[in-house]
C-alpha cells in the first residue's frame, strides 16, 4: 500500500514530500508532533492524540490554527487514500515559516504534515523475550524549563542522544532519570514496574511525557483490578522489582527484563506484564474507523 504525505492540503507520495527550508521546526525545533497507530483499519485513541496536539499548540501560542474537526477530517481522508490497515500516522504541526527566533517576525501560518507509514520500534522477538535496558547519562529536561506534557519536536534532542548511548552499549533501550535522580522515562517509552502485585509508574511531575499508551495501560489495569500507583521511583525500586515493562505508541507494550545487567525478577516477562500485553492487544480492536476512499 502507498506511503503518503498530506502537507498543507496537498497529497503526495512519501518519497516526493518536502517541507519549506524556513519551516520553524526545521530551523528551531518549534513544532509539535503525534504518533498514532492504525490497527485493522481503525485509528487507536484518535481523539486523545489530536486533542493533546491542540492543547500543546495552545500552550505554545500557535496562531491561525485550523479547526480541530478539519484536522481530524484531513487525517481520516489521508488514511483512506493510503489504504493502510496496519500502520503508523506521524502528525507534525509547526508554528510557521521564517528565519529568526521571534515569532512576530515570521509567517505564523502553521505548517501541517500528515504522514501515513509503517513503524516497528523493536524486533518482534523482543516482545517475547524482553528488552535489556541501560541507564543513560542524559537526564530529561526539567519541567520548569519546558512542560513535559508538550510533545515538542525540539525537546527530543536529549532522547536521541540517550538512544544513541544505549545503542553503543548494545542495549534495546535507555532509561533516563530526572535532575533529582528519580526515574523518569525511557528514550521513547514510559516505564512501569511491578512489585508484590502492584504496578507502579513515575508520577507526571517527574518530568515524563504523559503518554496515551501509558494512560491506556493504567485504565486496563484498573479494569482488571490490578492496583496502580503513580509515584516517585528510584533505581533501587527497579533493581528490586518483580517485573517491568515499557509503553508507547510506537513501542506498544513490551517487557523489560534487565537494567544495567541486573535481571528483573527471573529475567523473563512476568505474569502481570503478559496480562497487560494481552489486554492491550484486545483493546486495539477498538478505534475510529477509517472511511473507504472514494474512487474517481
Amino acid at each position: 500500500m502507498p506511503k503518503i504525505v498530506w502537507f498543507n492540503g496537498t497529497l503526495m507520495p512519501l518519497e516526493n514530500a518536502v517541507v519549506p527550508a524556513g519551516d520553524h521546526a526545521h530551523l528551531y525545533g518549534d513544532g509539535l508532533f503525534e504518533g498514532i497507530r492504525i490497527y485493522n483499519g481503525k485509528i487507536f485513541r484518535f481523539d486523545e492524540h489530536v486533542e493533546r496536539l491542540y492543547h500543546g499548540a495552545k500552550m505554545m501560542g500557535f496562531l491561525n490554527m485550523m479547526p480541530m474537526a478539519t484536522m481530524k477530517q484531513a487525517i481520516l481522508e489521508t488514511c483512506a487514500t493510503s489504504e493502510v490497515t496496519e500502520g503508523y500516522i506521524r502528525l507534525n504541526l509547526t508554528r510557521g515559516t521564517g528565519l529568526g527566533l521571534d515569532p512576530k517576525n515570521i509567517d505564523q501560518t502553521p505548517n501541517v504534515m500528515i504522514m501515513v507509514n509503517t513503524l516497528a520500534l523493536y524486533p518482534r522477538e523482543a516482545y517475547e523475550t524482553g528488552l535489556k535496558v541501560i541507564t543513560t547519562s542524559f537526564r530529561v529536561m526539567p519541567a520548569d524549563s519546558l512542560d513535559p506534557r508538550l510533545k515538542c519536536i525540539g525537546r527530543y534532542a536529549a532522547n536521541i542522544m540517550a538512544k544513541a548511548e544505549a545503542n553503543r552499549a548494545g542495549a534495546g533501550e535507555g532509561l533516563m532519570l530526572n535532575q533529582q535522580g528519580y526515574v523518569a522515562e525511557c528514550t521513547g517509552d514510559n516505564i512501569f514496574i511491578i512489585k508484590d502485585g502492584v504496578i507502579r509508574t513515575p508520577h507526571p511531575s517527574c518530568g515524563i511525557l504523559k503518554g496515551i499508551t501509558r494512560d491506556t495501560v493504567i485504565e486496563l489495569a484498573g479494569r482488571a483490578g490490578i492496583p496502580v500507583e503513580e509515584t516517585y521511583i528510584t533505581m533501587f525500586d527497579i533493581y528490586a522489582c518483580d517485573e517491568a515493562f515499557l509503553t508507547g505508541t510506537a513501542a506498544e507494550v513490551i517487557p523489560m527484563v534487565e537494567l544495567d545487567g541486573q535481571l528483573m525478577g527471573d529475567g523473563k516477562p512476568g505474569p502481570v506484564t503478559k496480562q497487560i500485553m494481552a489486554a492491550f492487544r484486545e483493546e486495539t480492536n477498538v478505534g475510529t474507523d477509517i472511511p473507504v476512499a472514494q474512487k474517481v
